[in-house]
């Protein structure tokens, strides 16, 4: 008798035990650390599903892994096109909008001049003004050809090379998010390596705070605090992300495509925040490369239809924003050292 009470206790513990939600789960993938919390919701199963999908992004749109789609197109430049899955050809012709309305400011088609540089890896240096210029007429978004019929991609000078770096954590920031909408999560947090994207509601918050980096500061130490509704995403572009120092000067990776160097136009980071992380993503750097008069430019034109507003932070330590005081998005000084005007 007791020991068929046991066994149907522990019939009974089981599910109840499956059931309890997990605790955030993270994971590297996408190049960096990938964080997601799905609150009150965290099942093994939508942790699995999200972070397979993370996984399978990597995997097609890697510059860094043999036998990746973007491996495939760049071998094949100033040969023939490739055919690539719906993710690969979304991406890139995303990646091309971005790069139109930026008049090339982000341009996916940067890969030469940013393995040139290599700021991030093992061999980052400062390369020669002459090896600038024979990688910068490679540097050329209207040399990528798309067959939406045929689903390929051609790259039309031998040499060119793709690089979605620049928005292939914001694409997958976006389809995790489906995964938590067919999952009907009520609420959930994705960290993709400082892309963040905030879902639903928590219990008893009307908004979700996340804190800006201080770009001159250690890691995690905060700029300010974003104060947004569930359904945007805030992504950050700065030169503290990547960079490398030599000869006592600083080299940081967001290149200039006129130029072929780092950017140099006395910004320190650039925060948007959008309603879709692809969004985000590309215009985070597109911004940053334009610059505080056309890059505000380009998000004032962008707002009516995107929604989208930016954070700009300079070398003096000023801090202008797009965002409201009084509505949502609203951004909160709390660094002491830096003035927003």
């Amino acid at each position: 008798m007791n020991m068929m009470k046991s066994a149907a206790l522990g019939v009974v513990l089981i599910p109840l035990l499956s059931c309890a939600p997990l605790p955030p789960q993270s994971e590297e993938a996408l190049g960096t650390i990938c964080t997601v919390n799905l609150y009150d919701a965290g099942s093994r199963s939508v942790y699995n599903e999200i972070f397979s999908r993370f996984r399978e992004i990597e995997d097609r749109m890697s510059i860094n892994k043999d036998g990746s789609e973007l491996d495939a197109i760049n071998a094949a430049a100033g040969i023939a096109p490739v055919r690539v899955s719906e993710d690969v050809f979304e991406v890139v012709e995303a990646s091309l909008r971005y790069a139109e309305i930026s008049d090339g400011a982000f341009d996916p088609s940067v890969g030469a001049l940013v393995k040139l540089w290599g700021i991030g890896s093992d061999d980052a240096r400062a390369p020669a003004q002459e090896e600038i210029d024979a990688v910068l007429p490679l540097v050329n978004y209207r040399n990528v050809t798309l067959d939406r019929d045929k689903q390929t991609i051609f790259l039309s000078q031998p040499g060119m090379t793709l690089d979605l770096g620049g928005i292939a954590k914001g694409y997958a920031a976006d389809e995790a998010v489906k995964i938590i909408k067919k999952r009907e999560i009520q609420a959930a947090l994705i960290d993709l390596g400082g892309n963040i994207f905030v879902y639903g509601k928590r219990k008893g918050k009307k908004t979700w705070r996340i804190g800006v980096q201080d770009p001159l500061g250690e890691r995690n130490k905060g700029l300010g605090v974003v104060e947004i509704e569930g359904g945007a995403t805030l992504v950050t572009s700065g030169v503290y992300e990547r960079f490398f120092e030599t000869g006592g000067k600083r080299y940081h990776h967001i290149l200039s495509t006129r130029d072929g160097r780092p950017v140099n136009n006395g910004l320190l980071s650039t925060t948007i925040i959008a309603k879709t992380s692809m969004d985000a993503d590309a215009l985070s750097t597109a911004v940053f490369a334009l610059g505080y008069e056309k890059g505000g430019a380009l998000i004032r034109s962008l707002a009516p239809s995107l929604g989208v507003e930016a954070i700009f932070v300079f070398e003096d330590k000023t801090v202008r924003t797009t965002a409201g005081a009084a509505s949502t998005p609203r951004f909160t000084l709390a660094a002491a050292d830096y003035t927003l005007e």
